[in-house]
């Protein structure tokens, strides 16, 4: 018996084309973020001629990958062969407040990218196919690769930039009188929390080369060094004491269950009978409706060995280690902030 294909609807088959062709359009974006092409276009528009000669690169070449970006509105082609930027190229520049470059360098090298060529190994084993590509454990490979790990460091800080002040918006963290924010990086996010609550001091929690990056990005500079100190940090070991609050925005969603159940016992030794526990995570509705928690989902699986959890597995994860989940908060960056009070 022969069976003959049907072809799909079109709608079907432009929808999965339209998702092949992004693997293209996120590595240009990558190519000219780590090239730097919007911070050349800053000043004026530039013919690609220009552009190859500052970049040293190919021309031809340049010209192909600016012209399918332009074509996306990324960059604009003002005229024939001469590119400027748009609002959305503005963003690949350097230093502008919204800057989304480092992070663009990041999903485009080794340790971002390479994994998800090796899927499938994650889903016949369970575990994440970037220890597979690279030989060693992420954590392990960064501390081996500086200039990796900067590009990281970079890339966390722009997104952290980015939600911090529709976290600490959301939530009165003031009731707290003190919070430690656990595995804090840079303190974009604390710095953004003290700014918006005045009465609150804070401590940048994090392991010691961490912290010294921290205080060359100076973002608890200023007023806020009045407010908050910085404390070495190993949640896998232990926690300091000495806060009410103690925050981990994008830590728990990195790890396993049994992972993530020994950093929440550790927490948990440290919080006291008035204090509380709040954790930052995507939103991972119960329903299977579109969410970035499920790309954030799938993205862990791949890189990390961790995962998204809907709020009933964070019930159950944290009621395993003493604290009653006690109230969810939305934000408008699509982020939780779940409240966890000690039992």
């Amino acid at each position: 018996m022969t069976t003959t294909a049907q072809a799909l609807p079109t709608s079907a088959a432009s929808l999965l084309i339209h998702v092949f062709e992004n693997l293209s359009l996120h590595q240009a974006v990558f190519a000219a973020a780590e090239l730097g092409v919007a911070d050349l276009l800053a000043e004026r528009p530039r013919s690609v001629k220009e552009l190859a000669v500052a970049l040293k690169v190919h021309e031809p070449s340049l010209y192909r990958v600016l012209r399918l970006l332009s074509s996306q509105g990324i960059f604009a082609e003002s005229s024939p062969r001469t590119f400027s930027n748009t609002d959305v190229s503005d963003a690949l520049r350097t230093g502008v407040l919204g800057s989304l470059r480092s992070m663009a360098r990041f999903r485009g090298c080794d340790f971002f990218y390479r994994p998800f060529g090796e899927i499938l190994y994650s889903l016949q084993t369970g575990h994440p196919a970037r220890s597979k590509v690279l030989g060693m454990d992420g954590w392990e490979y960064l501390r081996r690769n500086p200039d990796v790990a900067a590009i990281f460091d970079d890339a966390m800080t722009d997104f952290a930039s980015l939600a911090a002040s529709a976290i600490a918006a959301a939530y009165d963290f003031s009731q707290w009188d003190s919070v430690m924010d656990v595995g804090g990086g840079n303190g974009v996010l604390l710095a953004a929390i003290l700014r918006a609550h005045p009465n609150l001091t804070g401590v940048l929690a994090d392991r010691p080369h961490v912290l010294e990056h921290a205080r060359e990005r100076g973002f608890l500079g200023g007023e806020l060094q009045t407010r908050s100190v910085m404390k070495d940090c190993d949640f896998f070991s232990e926690v300091p004491p000495g806060c009410r609050a103690y925050l981990m925005k994008s830590v728990i969603h990195d790890w396993n269950d049994e992972d993530a159940h020994l950093i929440l016992g550790n927490c948990r030794k440290v919080t006291p009978s008035n204090g509380a526990l709040l954790l930052i995570e995507w939103d991972l509705p119960e329903a299977n409706l579109p969410s970035r928690g499920k790309f954030a989902d799938v993205t862990m699986m791949v890189l990390t060995g961790g995962k998204e959890r809907t709020i009933e597995e964070y019930r159950t994860l944290l009621g395993r280690v003493g604290y009653s989940l006690n109230k969810v908060t939305s934000t408008e960056a699509e982020l939780n902030i779940i409240e966890a009070l000690p039992v």
